[in-house]
């Protein structure tokens, strides 16, 4: 039988057939793929080859397989910092939720998250939530984002998960695809997946005051089908992004306004960090070029890397 995979606990897994039925499933024995060091080697998205089997009076799958992914995200295990925990996988784009306060996220996040879903072929859609309780100089912050990474080409979205400001939008994108929303704990994942489709209920928590966090409401990465052709993963907050596994010469490829200035660069190996008559730097003095990009950028070639790793891998 084969099926996906809609919820994983870490020893048990929810497996939907095509025909929409879904068995409980584990995995018999040691279950090991590609060499991958994981906490759980088998993820939500998978799609997967199972037997039933009778234990007592239930019946229960076996995983025996599982097919090849297209993609898919993995961060560093927060207990075991030599092993990784895969979030998801399959995905045809990712939502990524952004708050400019309650809480904040910055912009090396944003552009660090971008980095590797650029470097593994995953379309994003940044989401501005929360536009209904920003002031006026927080406004203008949002439009300044907003202006910045559509001039990029990455597509953007205000939206306000608790009054329905541009759900359909969002709507729009999710049509036909399977996508997962992405984000530090309380930017409103949750929220806005219950404005997406009120029927799932999902838990949603309020920001804590003390440290202006979001409390944690969502363990495991959970996909659902929704009433409107489109699959949606919903996952634990992300404290912090970094890259793996990239060679300094090829960070600046997945920025996309780096990658269209390169050829102009002296020297081919150019890492655009000193050396002389280097086209980023220029456009940088003339303000074709973000700061804040080149910023991040700078963090990532010098391996200032965050202590909570998370990476997308295409295989």
């Amino acid at each position: 039988m084969r099926g996906t995979v809609y919820k994983s606990t870490g020893s048990w897994y929810s497996v939907k057939t095509g025909e929409g039925v879904f068995y409980d499933c584990r995995i018999k024995g040691k279950f090991r793929i590609q060499g991958i060091k994981s906490t759980n080697p088998i993820a939500v998205g998978d799609e997967v080859e199972f037997h039933l089997e009778e234990i007592g009076d239930e019946t229960v799958g076996v995983i025996s397989n599982i097919k090849e992914r297209k993609n898919y995200i993995i961060r560093k295990s927060v207990k075991l910092s030599k092993q990784t925990h895969i979030i998801a996988a399959n995905l045809d784009q990712v939502f990524l939720l952004i708050t400019l306060n309650n809480p904040m996220t910055f912009t090396s996040f944003i552009d660090r998250f971008l980095v590797t879903c650029e470097a593994y072929d995953i379309p994003v859609v940044l989401l501005f939530n929360k536009m209904d309780i920003y002031d006026e100089d927080e406004m203008v912050e949002v439009n300044y984002l907003l202006q910045l990474y559509e001039r990029i080409g990455y597509p953007c979205i205000e939206i306000a998960a608790k009054e329905g400001l541009n759900v359909n939008k969002v709507k729009d994108y999710m049509m036909g695809k399977t996508s997962m929303f992405a984000g530090h704990s309380g930017v409103g994942k949750s929220t806005l997946v219950n404005a997406l489709e009120p029927g799932l209920q999902l838990k949603t928590a309020e920001i804590s005051e003390q440290h202006l966090q979001g409390q944690h409401t969502t363990t495991f990465a959970e996909m659902y089908d929704l009433s409107f052709d489109a699959r949606i993963v919903d996952t634990p907050g992300i404290k912090g992004f970094g890259i793996v596994d990239m060679e300094k010469d090829e960070i600046g490829d997945y920025f996309p306004e780096f990658f269209e200035l390169k050829s102009e660069c002296k020297f081919n190996n150019c890492l655009h960090l000193d050396e002389p008559k280097c086209a980023i730097k220029n456009a940088l003095e003339e303000g074709t070029i973000a700061w804040s990009r080149y910023r991040s950028y700078v963090q990532m070639v010098t391996g200032e890397e965050e202590s909570y790793r998370m990476d997308v891998h295409k295989v």
